[in-house]
């Protein structure tokens, strides 16, 4: 077993998400977990072969985490990634500071090609994202690899069998990451793979595992119409007979149109019962006013859940299940050392005291694994490469205060995105494309008449294959002209910009 330590990371489960799909078993510990609880308590009957240090938004030096130094004392390979690599080098003699920081691509150079480096390029891309650097190595480390901005982008020493490194090897901009992780795992630590992780073997486990849970109980389900809470409901109905489940499509009157339209077909096809429950006036009345696009995710998760638990009386649910999967957990900061990055309605605007027992079969999932799973589920093509949409809709992609009009304004904007790129030959290379309406007046000139009461609108299109990093789009750039085009013929429009940032160090939306 391999283990890992979580100093607060987006991409922590992410490193357990590789393993398990190269063979290899982990668990994942808070970074301040001791060493003699984790013998005493967990390890008992498993082989640790090695550690793994997870990154982080602290820095080394600041002492909000209290690492147990032992660890470093078991005899086992230790890999350090990021704040985890940092940490390594501080805590047995090296010396990190400030340095430049650095988010997104970086090019890495070898300075040897063994190790956790053995059968690789001598210079490939990685994902960097930090601000602290090594500033002195430790006694007995050597420098593996550089980049421009980090010139101790990885160490290594070679007794010990500790390595660090600066970049992020476990997201998927990260070229040759999983072999870095696999030569850590097989190279270094000479372990054995074992059962990989596949959607057919979830499936079979989780089944399983509903049914013991819940017995006979009846179960409600929220259904947005994304392929998380699809794919949660054919998982549910494949689980349950017809009469112990219930889909419940609630109409907030903030998402596509078409979704309510695909929602009734879905559930017709796969025998799934539904119950659509008209809220748009409860939505509508409790976000006017409201500007903060925090408390907007908050105020719509609570609706979200009253709306459910008045409906569960009249079916005599005990449960209630929705598709929540990792980013969603990881970005909201639950996690004992994450950051809060946007609090997501289903996780963060859950009440303390709830009504039902909670069933979030998909939780430990990324977007990947899911459309992997759809897929092993026979489900049809336009759901397993459906593109990511918002639980809260509409609501986050308008600055200020959200009313029909402005909603209806930035729906329009985005399906003229959404017509231009998903009907290219592009399509299948992008995660997410749509429009943000801005809280901007924009000046112009339409038919030789000044305009002064129009908006400006931005327009977001990335590629990603789990949301957990993106890069905004370069290869949508030529269909910019077209969109922008149309967006200021047919609306109330007066200015379209586009938007270059990745994540990080950006969020691909912008609330």
């Amino acid at each position: 077993m391999f283990l890992i330590l979580d100093f607060g990371s987006q991409y922590t489960h992410l490193i357990k998400f590789v393993l398990s799909k190269l063979g290899y078993e982990s668990h994942i510990l808070a970074g301040d977990y001791r060493v003699v609880e984790f013998y005493n308590k967990l390890n008992k009957n498993k082989n640790l072969e090695g550690l793994i240090l997870s990154g982080g938004a602290s820095s080394v030096y600041d002492g909000k985490i209290d690492f147990d130094k032992k660890w470093l004392n078991l005899g086992i390979p230790i890999l350090g990634i990021c704040y985890g690599h940092q940490l390594l080098a501080d805590r047995i003699g090296g010396k990190v500071g400030a340095g430049k920081a650095e988010f997104g691509k970086s090019v890495l150079e070898l300075k040897c090609s063994d190790g956790i480096f053995k059968d690789l390029p001598k210079k490939f891309v990685v994902w960097m994202s930090h601000r602290d650097s090594v500033k002195k190595l430790p006694k007995g480390f050597s420098i593996i690899a550089s980049s421009d901005y980090s010139k101790v982008a990885a160490i290594k020493d070679d007794k010990k069998l500790f390595y660090g490194v600066q970049f992020h090897p476990e997201v998927s901009h990260t070229e040759n990451g999983s072999k870095i992780l696999d030569n850590f795992c097989s190279v270094i630590c000479r372990a054995k793979r074992g059962k990989r992780w596949t959607a057919k073997n979830f499936i079979d486990s989780i089944v399983g595992d509903l049914r013991q849970e819940v017995g006979s109980e009846k179960i409600i389900f929220g259904l947005s119409g994304g392929v998380d809470s699809l794919t949660m409901s054919v998982l549910l109905r494949k689980a349950f007979p017809k009469k112990q489940i219930k889909a419940v499509y609630v109409d907030t009157g903030l998402m596509p149109d078409e979704t309510l339209v695909e929602v009734k077909s879905f559930c017709k096809n796969f025998d799934i019962p539904l119950k659509i429950l008209d809220a748009k006036e409860v939505f509508f009345k409790s976000l006017k006013g409201i500007e903060d696009p925090t408390e907007k995710g908050m105020i719509i998760g609570k609706r979200f859940i009253e709306v459910f638990e008045g409906y569960a009386k009249s079916f005599g649910a005990r449960y209630f299940a929705q598709g929540t999967i990792w980013s969603d957990v990881v970005e909201s900061g639950v996690t004992k050392f994450s950051s809060r990055i946007k609090p997501h309605h289903n996780v963060a605007a859950l009440p303390k005291k709830f009504k039902f027992k909670l069933l979030e079969p998909l939780r430990e999932l990324f977007k990947n694994q899911v459309r992997e799973i759809s897929k092993e589920l026979g489900l049809p093509d336009w759901v397993v490469k459906r593109k990511v949409f918002p639980g809260p809709g509409f609501a986050i992609r308008v600055q200020g205060e959200v009313t029909p009009s402005k909603v209806e304004l930035v729906k329009k904007a985005t399906k003229i995105v959404e017509d231009i790129i998903y009907q290219s030959e592009i399509k299948d290379k992008i995660w997410m494309a749509f429009a943000i309406l801005i809280n901007v007046p924009s000046l112009g000139v339409k038919g030789d008449d000044h305009v002064k009461n129009e908006q400006a609108v931005v327009v977001r299109i990335v590629e990603s294959d789990n949301s957990m990093t993106a890069n905004f789009s370069r290869i949508a750039m030529p269909y910019l002209p077209e969109i922008s085009k149309r967006i200021v013929d047919e609306l109330n429009i007066g200015r379209v910009v586009y938007d270059i940032t990745d994540k990080p160090p950006a969020t691909i939306e912008w609330q």
